[in-house]
């Protein structure tokens, strides 16, 4: 499968700038997997500018 990194890149949330995964989306699952997180896109603009990609972080910034 080819990546559409260039679509993918209009979609994505993530606000960290320096990442080498961004638009990579495949890649970006995987790094936050293996970390016990979840990536940006998951979370809600003010929760992602907060770089916690937590799942925990998830759960309480989506119980409001």
């Amino acid at each position: 499968m080819d990546c559409k990194k260039s679509s993918n890149l209009k979609n994505c949330a993530c606000t960290y700038e320096p990442c080498p995964r961004k638009g990579l989306c495949c890649d970006c699952v995987a790094y936050h997997r293996a970390s016990g997180e979840l990536p940006g896109c998951y979370f809600t603009p003010e929760a992602e500018r907060s770089y916690d990609r937590s799942i925990e972080n998830f759960i309480r910034t989506r119980k409001d």
